[in-house]
């Protein structure tokens, strides 16, 4: 299914989902965002999740492949959160999220737990705090033979999840990648970059690549002393690391050492 000759493309994710990739690409948001469209086979509405940038030609698109009948938001970030409210305008669609700064409409914030009901669908809610202290991701059972989650950023499609540290900590995260791979290998709909087929494979290898910086982390410390800044340790641990995600990288390493010792704040 196409929107008209010059608008984007929409996809097929899966047996419940399509998406529409967002034009913001960037070091962070790898080829964009997806931005999913969920309905039962027949129903004729939908369900958004992560309306993506203020970009109106996206908007319209998702609008275009509705009625919407409620649009969901996996975090705060601008990339998932910007084009929300012009979406709520041209759908009318309530806007829920975790935090209620990017609740537009009637919508309500999202309970952790709760079940939705729309677009002929069940969507159980997970808080997942981690990437931030907002993240949600959406648990759809019934899609396909072990069901799919969408998981915003906590899981991305390639690469790893930064850790918007103070906001998002090292030990939420690992709590929240335990409580995804109790889903089983359910296929893994990322807000960034290209579908995963198994949950349990891909929070295996973010744990194992979590605890592998740990301990280069440790490493770095016993080289460095305890006097060794953020700086000096993100040098150490990502000396190779392109000067657009430097920012990305010394995050991380705050929220690892808040995880390993709580002495992250110093300068």
């Amino acid at each position: 299914m196409v929107t008209p000759a010059s608008g984007p493309l929409l996809q097929r994710s899966s047996a419940l989902t399509q998406f529409v990739l967002a034009p913001n690409p960037g070091p962070m948001s790898l080829a964009g965002t997806n931005s999913y469209l969920l309905r039962h086979p027949g129903h004729p509405g939908a369900v958004v999740v992560d309306p993506g940038p203020p970009d109106e030609a996206h908007l319209q698109a998702l609008a275009g492949a509705g009625p919407v009948e409620l649009i969901l938001i996996t975090h705060r970030h601008a990339d998932h959160t910007a084009g929300s409210a012009r979406l709520h305008q041209l759908t009318g669609a309530p806007v829920r999220a975790s935090d209620p700064a990017h609740c537009h409409g009637n919508g309500t914030p999202l309970l952790d737990g709760e079940v939705l009901h729309s677009a002929g669908l069940d969507v159980s809610v997970l808080a997942t705090p981690g990437h931030t202290s907002d993240s949600v991701c959406f648990h759809l059972p019934g899609d396909g033979p072990h069901g799919s989650v969408l998981t915003g950023d906590t899981i991305l499609g390639s690469g790893t999840t930064m850790l918007d540290y103070p906001d998002g900590t090292l030990g939420e995260y690992l709590t929240s990648l335990d409580r995804l791979e109790s889903l089983g290998p359910a296929a893994v709909l990322p807000a960034h970059g290209p579908v995963l087929p198994s949950l349990t494979d891909v929070v295996g290898d973010y744990r194992a690549h979590r605890l592998e910086r740990l301990a280069q982390i440790r490493a770095a410390l016993d080289r460095l002393g305890r006097d060794a800044t953020v700086g000096d340790v993100a040098d150490a641990v990502y000396s190779d690391v392109d000067p657009s995600v430097r920012r990305a990288a010394v995050t991380s390493v705050a929220a690892q050492l808040h995880y390993l010792r709580g002495w992250a704040d110093r300068p």
